[in-house]
């Protein structure tokens, strides 16, 4: 429909042409660049001199695509069908007024006023409309990031929005960035050396001054090799009665854990029980219970982690005492095979066994 508009008007301009011998049109004023918000208003006007006979029009187009454009009106009618355009004509200064209102996000472009001279010739003026955006994350920016403790790692985010958003970065509970600060300016958070201690959740802001801004969180995930820590080195119990020893693993992907006695892995029986308890996603704690202690199941106890990038290892010593040791032990007690006793009968016992050991210790000294 447009090409065939432009066939007709360039018809019109060579009979003009050949009919009339006048002075050269010219445009002796263009509105100036545009910035509205969605919804507004705007005129955007093209005064011309000495073009009484040749078509004027007004024409949006792409300055990328010169190729595609849109006739939106030619003299002093409309050619889209629009309620939301209008086009006035001023004839005292000969000013082609293009009226736009309830401005939509698409409306933003290059609008061109065109003088058709000749088939081959035309003037033309131009002026830019930019209607102001909030900002919105491009899909092309960073959603989460796996890196290996000592790698680097790149997190991009760009926006789109007007004016041109700015980006800043920021991490969860305002945390101090690797690159050092709180907040970070650019479309690119770079770290040079990944620690474990990097991990977690950063924000993408984008902000231009339109609406709230835009924000995306990013998540990076930082691999690392176990380590193991213990929290008590050193256990002692009674003979017949149940202990407890721990571990607390950090690692990431999460490890294999294992316990050994003397480099035997130990396994479920009815001599020991084994449990693993996550806490998050790098955190493990792991008991082992010794249970009913006999005198050979004291010693030295390594608990092991081991992943892709590594493994670490903890010794407890699980050494004997007199005295039971409460808790696990609160609660009951066990004589060899004989029944369970009650808490006031343990604590009896617990006085007894102490009142005995005393006698043994002073008949020694």
């Amino acid at each position: 429909m447009a090409f065939i508009i432009f066939e007709y008007l360039t018809l019109l301009l060579f009979i003009s042409t050949l009919a009339n011998g006048q002075r050269t049109p010219t445009i002796s004023h263009i509105t100036q660049e545009q910035i509205r918000d969605i919804g507004g208003q705007v005129d955007l006007d093209c005064s011309v001199h000495y073009a009484q006979d040749y078509p004027v029009l007004w024409v949006k187009y792409d300055r990328l695509k010169t190729t595609e454009s849109l006739p939106l009106s030619t003299n002093s009618g409309l050619i889209v069908r629009d309620s939301r355009f209008s086009l006035r004509y001023d004839d005292a200064s000969a000013t082609y007024t293009l009226s736009i209102k309830d401005i939509q996000e698409t409306d933003a472009g290059w609008y061109q006023c065109q003088v058709l001279i000749s088939i081959s010739n035309r003037i033309t003026a131009e002026v830019e409309l930019q209607v102001r955006r909030p900002p919105i994350i491009s899909d092309n920016s960073t959603r989460s990031i796996i890196a290996s403790e000592g790698e680097s790692a790149v997190m991009e985010c760009y926006a789109g929005g007007f004016p041109p958003p700015k980006i800043s970065w920021r991490r969860e509970n305002n945390a101090i960035l690797p690159t050092g600060g709180s907040i970070y300016r650019g479309n690119i958070l770079r770290i040079t050396s990944i620690h474990k201690e990097d991990r977690g959740t950063y924000y993408c802001v984008a902000e231009n001054g339109v609406g709230k801004g835009d924000r995306r969180n990013i998540n990076l995930e930082v691999e690392f090799a176990p380590v193991v820590t213990v929290p008590r080195p050193r256990l002692g119990q009674a003979l017949q009665y149940d202990m407890d020893l721990e571990c607390h693993v950090e690692a990431y992907p999460p490890p294999a854990i294992t316990w050994l006695k003397n480099e035997v892995q130990l396994a479920n029986n009815q001599h020991y029980r084994i449990s693993h308890f996550a806490t998050a996603d790098e955190f493990t704690d792991t008991t082992l219970r010794v249970i009913t202690i006999e005198k050979r199941q004291y010693g030295l106890f390594t608990c092991k982690a081991q992943n892709k990038l590594g493994s670490d290892e903890g010794t407890v010593e699980l050494f004997e005492t007199i005295i039971p040791v409460c808790p696990p032990a609160c609660g009951q007690a066990r004589y060899g095979g004989a029944a369970s006793v009650g808490a006031s009968e343990f604590v009896v016992a617990c006085l007894t066994l102490y009142v005995l050991w005393l006698r043994v210790a002073y008949t020694r000294y």
